[in-house]
């Protein structure tokens, strides 16, 4: 059997999205796997957000697996990684990494990251090989929404100009910025407006910009039907910061009931010790964790003093 890794195309993208949820349904054991994720989606979009960062493996011409990387800046990770099971056990996984390691050593990635099962010691020995090591778990957080009639103080970057969306774009790269050197949300934050996933939602005060919120809603998104994902959010750091990381997340369920959801899910970082027990005392609940592992062994954004909203799956 004669296996070559190459650039996942167009036309496979389908093929690749089957793979994918049969790959993760299978393993966590779902009587039908294939669907896994529900109507949620991942890989069309990542793919057309970067084609040049999506790999494909290929076993004697047909597509077997498929790896897509994903570049915020300083900071870069991989997924979903997925292998068909009947090609489980050939390092096929691995020869899917190679390719996102050559990419993070072109981007000049400081700190890579991945999230894993947080119970499977063969999925840490595999990303232990390329570097990777074990940190904090990562906690995929839900809340149910009601319909509230309290007003939004967050901006909405679909709403806005294009002047206001330049200066926006520049101060969310300086927001991350600060909480670590070079992390940058600007293709995150256009990939949901150029391919119409959801929206972003800004607050600003009279010191500048105080947070963000890169939202899916939504079927054929990360989220899937009536439910809002945050894919990454953050607020100024500093004194009064956890006040204003419940501010960002009035926002974000304020965005859900507007956009007729019900759900509002999040990720977040155990490390980030203080965002997540805000988070509990609110009524969010965990639905899923897994672990998140980083190269090298620093702890990037992942400190208590943070308050980030983020899901590297």
């Amino acid at each position: 059997m004669n296996i070559s890794i190459r650039l996942l195309q167009a036309n496979e993208l389908a093929e690749a999205d089957h793979i994918f949820r049969l790959a993760f349904g299978t393993f966590v054991g779902l009587p039908e796997p294939t669907q896994f994720a529900g109507d949620a989606a991942y890989i069309h979009h990542r793919w057309h957000t970067d084609p040049n960062a999506a790999f494909a493996a290929e076993a004697d011409g047909k597509l077997i697996g498929s790896n897509l990387v994903i570049n915020w800046g300083s900071f870069g990770y991989f997924g979903p990684l997925t292998v068909h099971p009947d090609f489980w056990q050939q390092k096929v996984g691995q020869q899917l990494i190679e390719p996102a390691i050559a990419c993070f050593t072109q981007w000049h990635t400081r700190l890579a990251g991945l999230h894993t099962f947080a119970t499977s010691p063969k999925h840490h020995a595999l990303y232990q090989k390329f570097g990777f090591h074990l940190r904090f778990l990562t906690s995929i957080m839900a809340k149910s929404v009601q319909p509230s009639q309290v007003i939004s103080q967050g901006m909405r970057y679909s709403q806005l100009n294009k002047d206001e969306r330049a200066e926006s774009l520049k101060a969310s790269y300086q927001l991350t910025d600060a909480i670590y050197e070079g992390l940058d949300l600007t293709r995150e934050i256009l990939t949901v407006q150029q391919q119409a996933l959801g929206d972003t939602v800004l607050f600003w005060d009279d010191i500048g910009l105080v947070g963000f919120a890169v939202c899916h809603y939504g079927a054929g998104t990360e989220a899937g039907s009536n439910t809002c994902f945050v894919k990454f959010g953050v607020v100024r750091s500093g004194t009064n910061a956890g006040e204003r990381f419940e501010q960002l997340l009035d926002i974000c369920e304020h965005l859900t009931a507007t956009e007729g959801m019900s759900k509002l899910v999040a990720g977040v970082n155990t490390s980030r010790d203080e965002a997540y027990r805000r988070m509990l005392a609110r009524g969010y609940r965990s639905q899923s964790i897994g672990v998140a592992m980083h190269r090298p062994n620093e702890p990037g954004y992942n400190r208590p003093d943070v308050f980030a909203l983020d899901d590297w799956r």
